[in-house]
């Protein structure tokens, strides 16, 4: 197992504040690279543009896989479908943690190359799996394929935390949710809006858009492989003397030691969990029940999340300037609810299928998805609850927070659609909200993390 690089040349100022002194003569002083004057770590600044393109490639299926696979599955399909999606979920919670403590492991590059690849061959053989009808078969493929994103796109984040100053981590964070949030689902849903018509439409459309999804994902895994060599995330992270069965456990560990921590995933993972839940109900109201079809929702759903991107930058930055909690509080928790529950009712109060009324719809969701962004600051906010000898642990209980919040979604969904209808589903999501509110009034950065404004 290679050791990181000692003879670093970063000018990027380590999490702890100090500066690495530089051998030699003093340089004349360098130009800031635009990028890094926006909050985008400059030796990242292609991991950033791998992600987005990978997470692309991810979201080309977001917003039709469930009723994709009901439909192959024929009569009792709609039952089978929620079920492989909730596997699905599953595969996501469970490798968003292990992209944490296998990214102080073994390194996150190396961590995303196993993403990849996981991703790439059950890609493939979930599309084989499809014409067989098995819902056995396609259940494990999915589930397998599932791993592959948050190995990718989680260790990524870890290598952001450990390389970027805390003053600028909210920052940094709110950029990396630009780029994955701009690929899943907003570039994913616009490519599909072309690319189903492209390939003949309905299902056989829906199909090969899934198999072109493989190109995004191998060209963005090249961008990070060949474009990324900041020396942090090039082998291990985590201190040489700790055993692999004690780095695996570090996550865990460390909610048991700091609860703070605990406390602070739970509410990112509620975060985006009405989100996740949100694509499993809304293509049949938006699409079918109110007659706007699957190319309308898919507009929609490019709109929403467009929204979400322009304002993850402005929100970290935000944060990193009036407060991390305050602007989670306000901006991500009671403003989120309130864009949810406009999402929810604006389609039902205009006439169905009317233009004007798909238009203020969509303006209505869009309010949800910019206000999703005020939660960008819990990147920052989680491992500051840590300390900075576990921030590490902390960043694999972050990821599995953000990868669990897909569980969370489809596990409401699951739930409360059986006796409480769509409607029931969005009011349960609002509770959560409500419930991550009351928590969050309860904690306080520490004082040693803190930035101005906190």
């Amino acid at each position: 197992m290679s050791e990181p690089r000692t003879n670093r040349t970063s000018t990027l100022t380590p999490p702890n504040g100090v500066t690495a002194p530089v051998a030699g003569p003093a340089a004349p002083t360098q130009r800031t690279p635009f990028l890094a004057r926006l909050g985008i770590p400059h030796p990242l600044r292609w991991g950033f543009l791998g992600v987005l393109v990978f997470m692309t490639g991810d979201g080309i299926e977001s917003n039709f896989i469930s009723p994709h696979i009901a439909g192959v599955l024929g009569s009792g399909g709609a039952d089978s479908a929620a079920m492989v999606i909730g596997i699905y979920g599953v595969a996501v919670l469970v490798a968003s943690y292990f992209a944490g403590v296998l990214s102080e492991l073994w390194g996150p590059r190396r961590v995303m190359t196993i993403g990849a690849v996981l991703w790439v061959v059950f890609q493939v053989a979930f599309l084989a799996a499809l014409p067989t009808a098995s819902v056995g078969l396609i259940a494990l493929t999915y589930f397998l394929r599932g791993l592959g994103f948050p190995l990718f796109a989680f260790s990524f984040l870890c290598w952001i935390n450990h390389t970027v100053a805390r003053e600028r981590n909210a920052t940094a964070v709110g950029w990396f949710y630009v780029v994955f949030t701009g690929g899943l689902p907003t570039l994913g849903s616009l490519i599909a809006i072309g690319t189903i018509p492209a390939f003949g439409g309905g299902s056989l459309g829906e199909t090969w858009s899934m198999a072109a999804s493989l190109v995004f994902v191998v060209a963005g895994w090249l961008i990070v492989r060949f474009g990324v060599h900041e020396s942090t995330g090039l082998g291990r992270i985590a201190p040489r003397e700790h055993s692999a069965a004690r780095v695996i456990a570090s996550g865990i560990e460390v909610c048991i030691r700091r609860p703070k921590v605990l406390l602070a995933v739970v509410i990112r993972l509620v975060n985006t969990a009405p989100e996740f839940g949100m694509f499993v109900i809304m293509p049949a109201i938006i699409g079918t029940e109110l007659g706007w079809g699957q190319s309308k929702w898919l507009t929609m759903t490019v709109i929403v999340y467009a929204g979400n991107i322009l304002f993850n930058a402005f929100f970290g930055a935000l944060g990193d300037r009036i407060g991390w909690i305050r602007t989670v509080k306000w901006f991500g928790i009671a403003a989120s609810a309130v864009g949810l529950l406009a999402w929810w009712y604006v389609p039902h109060l205009v006439p169905a299928g009317s233009e004007w009324g798909f238009w203020l719809a969509t303006a209505a969701g869009t309010v949800f998805g910019i206000m999703l962004a005020g939660f960008t600051p819990m990147g920052a906010i989680v491992p500051a609850f840590a300390g900075e000898e576990r921030r590490g642990p902390a960043m694999a209980m972050y990821a599995t927070a953000a990868g669990g919040a897909t569980f969370l979604g489809n596990a409401v969904v699951s739930a409360v659609l059986p006796w409480g209808g769509p409607g029931g589903v969005v009011w349960t999501f609002v509770l959560l909200y409500v419930l991550a509110f009351v928590v969050l009034c309860f904690l306080k950065v520490p004082k040693g993390a803190e930035a101005a404004g906190h």
